[in-house]
């Protein structure tokens, strides 16, 4: 009796060491995984592009499913840091079904503010086309932020817009393609031609 207790007993140890040595073993791989994760976030620089995409397009669609606007450009490459992308070449073009589709050309974008925000800057040129009820539109400016889930636009630069025959500068602009107004801010000029008779 007295040798089943020590056998017992000497199992026991046995089984209490290997269970030990399990537990320190699966303690020091957990903390060798964790060591190289740091040292490669460590070897990852944060201001370094995590993708660059070449010729792409990005289409944001309505709650109803239906295409609302559609990004492109030539290059595309994204920040982690703060989840911004860089555009070259870029091509916006506002969809709607009640409105006459608006296309926005440019040298460079920049997409920010969880692609809420496309800023647009060098040679930026927007087209409206003409549809019942509106005329068609041009518009000409340096630096341009455009809302595309809002349909509206805002730049302080100094733009040149045409309307129809009309023709309007000013320094800063506020336009919103769903309702169809324009505000322009500074001074400018305006240019009306007579109507017809």
């Amino acid at each position: 009796m007295r040798n089943q207790r020590v056998a017992h007993r000497y199992r026991l140890s046995i089984g209490m060491v290997l269970a030990l040595f399990a537990a320190l073993g699966s303690f020091w791989l957990v903390e060798l995984l964790n060591r190289s994760g740091d040292e490669m976030q460590a070897g990852i620089k944060i201001d370094e592009p995590d993708y660059i995409v070449e010729g792409f397009s990005f289409v944001r669609m309505t709650k109803t499913g239906q295409p609302s606007y559609i990004i492109s450009g030539d290059r595309l490459t994204h920040h982690p840091a703060d989840d911004s992308s860089d555009i070259d070449k870029p091509v916006v073009r506002s969809l709607g079904a009640e409105r006459a589709p608006m296309d926005i050309h440019a040298e460079k974008a920049r997409v920010d503010q969880d692609n809420t925000r496309v800023t647009l800057t060098e040679k930026v040129r927007i087209h409206r086309a003409a549809q019942a009820g509106s005329q068609e539109m041009r518009l000409n400016s340096e630096a341009l932020t455009v809302f595309p889930d809002e349909d509206r636009i805002e730049t302080d630069q100094p733009v040149q817009v045409q309307v129809g025959d009309a023709t309007a500068t000013g320094t800063g602009l506020r336009a919103n393609n769903a309702t169809g107004q324009i505000n322009l801010a500074g001074r400018g000029t305006l240019v009306v031609p007579p109507r017809a008779r």
